[in-house]
């Protein structure tokens, strides 16, 4: 019977051990203390024995798979058994290390699960391991599809329900009576057409908003409170670190980091802009441009009701013909020949506090030249193994992309990738079987840049390579410049935000 299987130093420090039996920690690591010391040393065996117990082992660079079973257990099915083991381990950790093998130390021991169970081995090989840790259920596939059906057509039904409103608000102004108000947006302030307006934008952008939290009563509540059980956690944690465990608070970190990527922009004015563009972009393996389709669209909201009655002055300096649209409301003849985004009617006014989308424009190419930036992906077969040499270029000097991940496939089963040069840093998912090559910042300082890796594979396993990047520049040249009151052509302060995003971005 297998009594433990563990990772351990030369020195026989347990890095990470699983045992199949009832065992204290002290007695394991008195077993995986001992075990260096009764090796002979200039003899290579791949087991030893006391007088209790067997040790079947593997080195591993640095370290030693070690499998601990009963004197009685048959020899040849525990290195049957060990070979499993220590091909399982490359599966999880990109290097045979001691940080690496602690930091998956879990996903190692349901791995270990897998293969033994109550002392004896199950008969599976490395592909089931890696489908029975992955846990893939087509029964929650298929929830999953249920669900996301009803959601669009929820989303359908309240569109329908929109447009209805709006139907009955045009009817009830063509007839002469009070419009209905609905939603707080029913005042007198606020004439019809730019209500239809403010219907018509919540159908196009269709995003989520966070509703603000209710304000809740002052004096005791006996409602259930979410950390009451704070003084168990932190005596486990306490009870933890006084068996010698390193405990890492990752919490506050993470949170700082959505804090930072949710947070509002700090100089955010009475009149905010938001311009947001999205790219969608294929392009062949070979070179050629399949297709580009590139969004954009200015938002404006208004937060001060003194400036509900004003001009943007937009300037478009783009050369590679964008196809523009105004909102309906907005008056198209003053756009087309002054450049400035106003409402058909001066004397009506904007919507306060809510975002409406004035300005919209559309890109589409087949154009090789518009790519902003190019990935040149040269798998090349060396013997059983394939060579990766990837590099990147930045057509678009203009442009600063940041936190930019180009994702490449691997071959399932094969282990991690060799990495040969890079620039920038990269992350092995082993589990989806992905290569990320992740580079913070590409600009005109840092246009290109190449990684090489090699890894046992067919040319067509490395491919569709997908990219991912944020940028504060836009792709195409249209600004808000100036902001102007329409009584008076009185200048306002106003702020921008601008967003550059990948809808999809792929090398087939």
């Amino acid at each position: 019977v297998l009594l433990a299987a563990a990772v351990c130093t030369k020195a026989g420090k347990a890095i990470v051990s699983r045992q199949f039996v009832e065992m204290t920690r002290t007695r394991i690591e008195g077993l995986l203390a001992a075990f260096p010391k009764l090796m002979n040393t200039g003899k290579q065996h791949t087991f030893v024995e006391t007088e209790s117990v067997r040790y079947v082992y593997q080195p591993m660079e640095k370290l030693y798979m070690v499998l601990i079973t009963t004197k009685n257990s048959n020899i040849l099915e525990d290195l049957e058994t060990l070979r499993l083991f220590s091909r399982v381990i490359p599966e999880y950790c990109r290097a045979l290390e001691e940080n690496e093998i602690s930091e998956h130390c879990f996903d190692l021991i349901f791995a270990f699960d897998e293969i033994v169970a109550l002392g004896y081995r199950e008969n599976v090989n490395l592909a089931q391991i890696r489908t029975f840790t992955e846990m893939d259920s087509h029964e929650e596939k298929v929830f999953r599809a249920v669900r996301e059906t009803q959601e669009r057509e929820a989303k359908a039904e309240m569109r329908r329900k929109a447009k209805e409103l709006q139907q009955a608000r045009r009817d009830a102004e063509r007839h002469g009576k009070k419009a209905p108000g609905f939603g707080g947006f029913g005042s007198s302030a606020v004439s019809g057409g730019v209500t239809a307006m403010i219907t018509e934008t919540i159908i196009e952008t269709d995003k989520p908003k966070v509703a603000p939290a209710p304000a809740r009563p002052s004096g005791p509540s006996k409602a259930l409170k979410l950390g009451a059980k704070g003084k168990e956690v932190d005596n486990f944690v306490d009870k933890l670190k006084s068996e010698g465990e390193n405990i890492m608070t990752s919490v506050g970190k993470h949170s700082a980091e959505a804090a930072k990527v949710l947070a509002p922009p700090v100089n955010m004015e009475s009149v905010h802009m938001k311009i947001e563009e999205k790219i969608s972009l294929t392009c062949g393996r070979d070179g050629g441009l399949q297709n580009m389709e590139l969004h954009g669209m200015i938002m404006l909201h208004i937060s001060d009701e003194k400036f509900a009655r004003i001009r943007l002055h937009v300037e478009n300096e783009d050369k590679r013909g964008v196809q523009l649209q105004t909102h309906p409301n907005v008056d198209k003849k003053l756009f087309t020949t002054e450049s400035q985004i106003g409402l058909k009617n001066p004397e009506k006014s904007f919507p306060i506090n809510s975002d409406v989308g004035v300005l919209k424009w559309r890109l589409q190419t087949t154009e090789e030249s518009f790519i902003p930036l190019t990935i040149n992906c040269w798998p090349s077969e060396s013997g059983n193994s394939c060579d990766v040499n990837i590099e990147y270029e930045l057509q678009e000097e203009s442009l600063e992309l940041n936190d930019v991940i180009i994702t490449i496939p691997l071959p399932s089963g094969v282990g991690a990738p060799v990495i040969g040069e890079i620039d920038g840093e990269y992350r092995h998912d082993s589990r989806r079987n992905l290569l990320e090559w992740c580079l913070p910042v590409i600009d005109a300082k840092n246009k290109t840049g190449s990684l090489e890796f090699s890894i046992a594979g067919q040319p067509n396993d490395f491919f569709p390579v997908q990219v991912s990047f944020i940028s504060r520049k836009n792709y195409c040249n249209i600004q808000v410049t100036k902001v102007t009151q329409v009584d008076g052509n009185s200048p306002v302060r106003f702020s921008t935000e601008t967003t550059f995003l990948v809808d999809k971005y792929e090398i087939l």
